[in-house]
């Protein structure tokens, strides 16, 4: 019997899953325990009948049997379906596809078919990533007892040993290829640094192993391990004939380079290219360039998440947080005995043009009143779409269910039904983010330790991006729980709830001066924030959900658009709080393709104006703002501004070969594809501007990787990117990139201020 926390589970031999446990004395041990997958199959009763009599002589099949399963999400009651045992999760795939052509695909359904093998085992185990369990080996498998809640906030983690693995290569050209030797291997583990450099080649490898096996981490953190890093790793070992002893899992399988090819993929507007997965066995392989929610909060919130969503550790580290949400109503409907259909089950209800006209709406916005405030009230929703789903039970099966036509909740203004006989999927597997990001949100608040604040915090914001993706989730096209009519609702719900503030708070006097979505931005004259939180609080008790006051502001700008002038921008503004802190949303300094150089300016014109009380002193300190960026134009004329800073990082929507211009990432994806770079449409080229306006584009920009000694940027395309961004903070005021410079040049500063000469 053993006590631990689960570190990994895979597919290990056939018919096998091998779990790593941490064990309570720090022990790391490999246990292995039988697991035969169950898929189902659906039809006429006949039709599956007649199919069973001929599973007898199917290599695949264990077992098989009739049970009685909800097999489609809006059925109200069990129909009886073929229950199929498999020898293992990887007959999965063959077995569907035999079974869907010998039905012409469209006799059977085959449900529960598309489930991970290490996902299924933990559901079917009712565990999770880094539960605490107490395990038993019995000749039938492991038997576990959970130790442990998936509810749990105060949980405790096992003690995890971490190692960053990074490479130098001898490049002989200026991008690294698997051609290239290994110059310096380099491995930092708990705050001590071992630098691999001496013998050979193969001595570096072979020492590499050895730390490996010695220091024994359970995860390894690179750059680039996925991309590039670990197949240049196996490459150079097999060139130095000793693949079969390279071995970077805990387990003692040979390593092999991914051969899979990365995916492009459109989402939210954007394209994005993902690369294949290195996975290792019975450690966590986590590349920091491959993803998102380690950037976003930290190692505490992929605990978070992959403990609440039951996602294992390598996969939520990589996965889309839509995959983690999934995760989460997959385990819910198998919990409830639903099965999974292979596909979205069901489609949008037919609308006509005028009912389509008022369904298809977002969320409700007030235009901004453009200029500059002082003591703004920021008052805001607390996960106000899952609260939505949650409170009006908003699932693919509950709006406009077949049972409930009279029912008394109803959709606003679309006056859709929804289901009071039971509780969708969808609104049941929210509940546990709502309920723990609220708490980890109180906790925050009530402790005075920073570390504990940190940690709360971490795992809130993991939570937190867990809602936002819930409702934009709700109408994704491969969802299986999703609906298109369920994601409507919410935005009409929304829409409701936002107008019932917006309207509480004028009858109290506040003047509406913004609002998007669910955050409203009040002022009134002599309010307190006592004034404020009460209002808070009637609209929480009235609306059911709660509106939670943000904070103050001293002032607070909503800026203009850059094509009219005259109209606001629902999201660029930048203001500064009764504490001090800064909010910035929509200039530069929060896009992604912002030079380092532009980033420091604006940051440090905004600490020379977040001293400002109000708004008489912020006009006053506009000349200081402006210093700033006279400042920086002397540090570029004077060669002072690492050339690294002025690195600039658009994506690629397309491959470089489909576009018609050669805009300034396609020139530099040219340039590294001509020294054997690898450019995929969804990747981010980095370059630097070095002659913007010459004829020959080739000049123009110079690829990251390719700068060299002595490579001059274009200091007259950085200095307009730096008006520009002084002009887009002060363009309320009158100022373009013109007038910046002149102010900045000439010592001029204009000033429209009532209270300046």
């Amino acid at each position: 019997m053993r006590r631990g926390w689960i570190l990994d589970v895979y597919p290990s031999g056939f018919g096998e899953i091998a779990v790593w446990i941490i064990a309570d004395n720090g022990e790391r041990v490999r246990l292995t325990d039988l697991f035969q997958p169950k898929v189902y199959i659906s039809g006429k009763e006949a039709d599956i009948e007649r199919l069973a009599s001929h599973f007898f002589s199917n290599q695949n099949i264990v077992t098989w049997n009739f049970s009685y399963k909800y097999a489609h999400p809006a059925d109200a009651e069990r129909s009886k379906v073929l229950e199929v045992t498999l020898k293992d999760c990887r007959c999965t795939a063959p077995f569907t596809q035999e079974i869907l052509k010998s039905g012409n695909y469209l006799q059977y359904e085959v449900h529960n078919c598309d489930l991970h093998g290490d996902r299924t085992y933990l559901f079917v185990h009712d565990l999770f990533p880094l539960a605490f369990v107490e395990v038993k080996a019995e000749k039938t498998g492991l038997k576990y007892m959970l130790l442990d809640s998936v509810r749990s906030l105060a949980y405790a983690l096992p003690p995890l040993r971490t190692m960053e693995l990074s490479v130098q290569i001898a490049k002989e050209g200026r991008i690294a290829k698997f051609d290239d030797p290994i110059d310096n291997i380099t491995l930092i583990h708990n705050g001590g640094q071992i630098s691999i450099n001496s013998g050979n080649e193969k001595d570096k490898l072979l020492s590499l192993i050895d730390n490996l096996s010695s220091l024994d981490p359970d995860i390894i953190l690179t750059q680039g391990g996925d991309s590039f890093l670990f197949s240049y790793l196996a490459q150079r070992a097999n060139i130095n004939h000793i693949l079969s002893k390279f071995t970077l899992s805990r387990d003692p399988v040979q390593f092999v380079a991914n051969s899979k090819q990365g995916r492009t993929f459109f989402s939210y507007g954007r394209t994005f290219y993902r690369v294949p997965t290195s996975r290792l066995f019975g450690r966590i392989h986590i590349d920091h360039k491959n993803t998102f929610l380690m950037d976003e909060s930290s190692m505490q919130g992929l605990f978070e998440v992959a403990r609440t969503c039951r996602v294992p550790l390598h996969t939520a580290a990589r996965g889309s947080i839509g995959s983690s949400m999934a995760s989460l109503q997959l385990y819910q409907a198998l919990k409830d005995d639903f099965l999974v259909p292979r596909n979205k089950f069901i489609p949008e209800a037919f609308k006509s043009a005028y009912e389509l006209l008022v369904a298809d709406r977002g969320g409700f916005v007030y235009e901004p009143l453009m200029g500059i405030h002082e003591n703004v009230y920021e008052v805001d929703y607390s996960s106000m779409y899952p609260v939505l789903m949650l409170k009006n039970n908003i699932s693919a099966e509950t709006v406009l269910c077949k049972c409930c036509k009279d029912s008394k909740l109803r959709v606003p203004e679309l006056n859709y039904h929804i289901c009071e006989k039971r509780v969708g999927i969808v609104p049941k597997s929210l509940e546990i983010i709502v309920y723990k990001k609220l708490e980890y949100q109180r906790l925050k608040e009530q402790t005075t330790d920073p570390k504990l604040k940190e940690i709360y915090e971490a795992r809130k914001v993991g939570l937190k991006w867990i809602s936002v993706c819930c409702f934009g989730y709700l109408g994704y096209r491969n969802s299986k729980f999703g609906t298109v009519d369920g994601h409507i609702a919410v935005c009409a719900f929304s829409r409701e709830a936002f107008l019932k503030a917006a309207r509480m708070a004028e009858s109290r006097g506040f003047t509406v001066i913004h609002g998007i979505v669910d955050s409203l931005w009040l002022k009134k004259e002599n309010a307190s924030q006592r004034d404020c939180e009460d209002f808070c609080r009637d609209v929480s008790e009235t609306v059911e959900v709660p509106l939670h006051f943000e904070d103050r502001y001293k002032w607070i700008v909503f800026l203009p658009s850059k094509m009219h002038p005259n109209i606001g921008v629902l999201n660029r503004y930048y203001g500064v709080m009764e504490d001090g802190k800064v909010k910035i949303r929509g200039i530069e300094i929060r896009r992604g393709d912002t030079p380092r150089f532009i980033y420091d300016a604006q940051m440090d014109m905004i600490k020379a104006l977040s001293s400002a009380s109000n708004i008489k002193e912020f006009y006053i300190k506009i000349p200081n703002a402006l210093n700033v960026v006279k400042e920086y134009r002397r540090r570029l004329l004077c060669g002072e501004v690492p050339v690294w800073d002025l690195v600039v990082t658009k994506r690629m929507s397309k491959s470089p070969s489909e576009y018609n211009q050669h805009v300034s990432q396609v020139i530099a994806a040219e340039q590294l594809y001509t020294e054997g770079g690898e450019v995929h449409a969804g990747n981010s080229i980095c370059f630097i501007y070095t002659d913007s306006q010459n004829k020959r584009f080739e000049r123009r920009v110079k690829a990251e990787a390719l700068i060299e000694k002595g490579t001059r940027p274009d200091v007259k395309k950085y200095l307009l990117l730096l008006y520009e961004s002084a002009a887009s903070m002060l363009s309320f005021a009158g100022y373009n990139a013109k007038t910046v410079y002149d102010a900045v040049r000439m010592n001029k500063c204009k000033t429209l201020s009532p209270f300046m000469n």
